[in-house]
């Protein structure tokens, strides 16, 4: 009797944790869910009574039958347990596997980041922020230069200009000047060859 309460508890707790065969025809051992194989079984079985308690007499081969059934389902249940286990573990492993993916893409992005921001000249490491302020500090100073430069260039310019307009009127001034001392020197000339011709 206790054998029977017992197997009939562990009936109840299959039933409640949904653990199913495939059922077609209701009313049979063969076939159907295990909740229908037991009401099978408890309609089928003899009841009486004895001091006021009430008991059910189930046929041995109905009870080896359902115990069977309820075997197989557990068996049904531990593969598919089984399946979802390792279900489960390929998929921790799939995401183990995603996940080193994910840091090694990660550690990429930083490097790619890292080179695309600094890059080496004349062998040392420079950053592109850097290597831009020192070339408009650069471009700056050399711009600052091309105009000192340019004014220099400018007043030198002036410079020439007028030196050479001074030239010009100092060359001027001197052909006028040796002109006059050539009239001079003709005139002295004649005055003397005359003054020699008057002596004769």
């Amino acid at each position: 009797m206790l054998k029977v309460l017992t197997l009939s508890s562990l009936l109840f707790l299959l039933i409640g944790s949904g653990s199913l065969v495939m059922a077609q025809d209701e009313g049979s051992l063969n076939s159907g869910t295990i909740d229908s194989q037991f009401d099978y079984v408890y309609s089928v079985s003899n009841s009486y009574q004895e001091k006021n308690q009430e008991y059910k007499i189930v046929k041995k081969t109905n009870l080896d039958k359902l115990k069977s059934n309820m075997l197989d389902s557990m068996r049904t249940m531990r593969q598919e347990v089984l399946g979802l286990k390792t279900q489960i573990s390929s998929q921790k492993d799939s995401i183990g596997r995603m996940n080193t993916v994910l840091i090694q893409a990660e550690a990429q992005k930083e490097e790619a980041i890292a080179n695309k921001e600094n890059f080496t000249f004349l062998g040392v490491g420079i950053h592109k922020t850097f290597y831009s302020s020192m070339m408009w500090l650069l471009v700056a100073i050399l711009g600052i230069a091309l105009a000192f430069f340019s004014m220099q260039y400018m007043g030198s310019f002036k410079k020439i200009k007028k030196a050479e307009n001074d030239l010009a009127d100092v060359q001027e001034e001197f052909d006028s000047h040796r002109k006059n001392t050539l009239d001079r020197e003709r005139k002295l000339k004649r005055e003397l060859i005359d003054a020699q011709m008057g002596k004769k």
